[in-house]
């Protein structure tokens, strides 16, 4: 995966945003660093509506496409924040979708890559293959090759 660049920190699909911002991560990570003490201590629950409303998909599609049971982000809102591996997983996803819409030099549309079946990923949804590190990788590797021209 990419790391994070300060230059795209606000940028309104970067990692940052697509969690919700400073209003929910109550911090603002400049580093890698920053980002991993970030995940290790918890992202704030409120960030699964950000995310939500950023990507316009229902919880249970975003349940899907974490691997986190429904049940558990209900509950996890309830609590108030993420645990290690949770936290893991939506950044995860939100890495992604920065990394799609620098691809794409386009938020809307690299959302509707996302949401759109794929020849290179089998048939998936780029999204449907964000459960897993290496589904994760495999669409980070597609997108790779969009950027260089390389189709199939």
């Amino acid at each position: 995966m990419t790391s994070f660049s300060p230059a795209i920190v606000h940028a309104p699909f970067s990692a940052f945003s697509v969690l919700g911002g400073e209003r929910v991560l109550q911090t603002h990570p400049r580093s890698t660093i920053e980002w991993i003490d970030l995940v290790r201590k918890g992202i704030p629950a409120s960030a699964i509506d950000a995310v939500m409303q950023r990507l316009n998909v229902r919880q249970a599609e975003l349940s899907r496409a974490l691997d986190i049971p429904e049940r558990t982000l209900v509950r996890r809102k309830k609590e108030g924040v993420l645990n290690r591996e949770e936290s893991g997983k939506l950044l995860r996803l939100a890495r992604v979708i920065e990394r799609a819409a620098e691809v794409f030099e386009d938020g809307p549309v690299a959302l509707d890559w996302m949401k759109s079946p794929n020849a290179s990923l089998g048939g998936a949804t780029p999204l449907s293959m964000l459960d897993t590190d290496l589904g994760a990788a495999s669409v980070i590797d597609t997108l790779g090759r969009i950027e260089h021209g390389v189709f199939a």
